[in-house]
C-alpha cells in the first residue's frame, strides 16, 4: 500500500492535513469575495482561474495580490487594510456557498478514522473561517487539533504548525505525515522533518507540486490506500 510503504508497513500514527486546495476545493467562495471586495473598491473583477493561482498563504496575501493585480501601491497600507476589512466581511457572508471537498475525501479520512489514526488540521485559513467550514463539511469529528493560520504566531511554510500539532497530539515527528496541495505545505513538512505527500488537484500557483520534491505526489487521496 502506498501510504504504509512510508512507515515499514504501518500507517503513520499522525497525519496532517492542510484544508484548502487538499481537502476542500473553496476557490469558487474566495472568489466571491475578492470580486465583491474589488467591486466596492471600484477596480475590476478579476475571475476565479485568477484566484485560483493565488490562494495557500493566507487571506492576507490573497488581498495583496489581488489589490497588486488590479495597479495598487504595494504600500498603501490604508487600501490594504480597508480592502481586508471588505474581504472578511464578504467572505464571512459567503464561505460555505459553493465549496467543495474533493473526491475521494471523506472516504479517505473515514479509512484513516477506521485504523484509529489520529488527524490533525493545519491551515494558512483564519480560523473563524476553518471553524465555519468544519461544521458544514461535518469535518470536525475527525480532527484531534484544529490550527489557522491566525492560531500561532508563524504559519506555513514555518514548521511551526506542525510541531505544535505533533506535540499537542503527543505523537514524534518519524510517525507523522502532512498532506498538502502546495510549496508551503511540502516545505513546512520538510522543515519541521516529517513525510509529506502532495496532491496535484489543489493550488501551487501554477507551479508542479513535483518542483519542491515531496515523498509521494497522488491525483486522488484515495490512491493512498492501494
Amino acid at each position: 500500500m502506498l501510504l504504509t510503504s512510508l512507515y515499514d508497513g504501518e500507517y503513520p500514527q499522525l497525519v496532517l492535513f492542510d484544508l484548502d486546495g487538499t481537502l476542500l476545493d473553496s476557490v469558487p467562495d474566495l472568489t466571491l469575495a475578492i470580486d465583491r471586495m474589488l467591486a466596492a473598491l471600484d477596480r475590476p473583477i478579476v475571475g476565479e482561474t485568477q484566484v485560483r493561482n493565488w490562494v495557500g498563504n493566507g487571506a492576507q496575501m490573497l488581498v495583496k495580490r489581488a489589490l497588486a493585480y488590479s495597479g495598487a501601491a504595494e504600500d498603501d497600507s490604508a487600501l490594504f487594510d480597508r480592502a481586508f476589512e471588505l474581504f472578511l466581511h464578504h467572505y464571512g457572508l459567503c464561505c460555505a456557498e459553493q465549496s467543495r471537498l474533493y473526491s475521494g475525501v471523506r472516504d479517505f479520512l473515514n479509512a484513516l478514522q477506521a485504523r484509529q489514526v489520529m488527524m490533525g488540521l493545519v491551515t494558512n485559513k483564519p480560523m473563524s473561517f476553518t471553524q465555519t467550514l468544519m461544521d458544514e463539511f461535518d469535518l470536525r469529528q475527525y480532527f484531534s487539533v484544529i490550527l489557522g493560520g491566525d492560531s500561532l504566531a508563524e504559519k506555513k511554510p514555518h514548521p511551526l504548525p506542525l510541531r505544535y500539532a505533533m506535540e499537542k497530539i503527543g505523537v514524534a515527528v518519524e510517525q507523522t505525515l502532512m498532506v498538502g496541495d502546495s510549496r508551503s505545505d511540502i516545505k513546512a513538512a520538510q522543515a519541521a522533518g516529517c513525510r509529506v505527500v502532495a496532491v496535484t488537484y489543489g493550488y501551487n500557483h501554477g507551479e508542479p507540486v513535483s518542483l519542491y520534491q515531496p515523498d509521494i505526489i497522488v491525483d486522488d487521496l484515495m490512491q493512498l490506500t492501494r
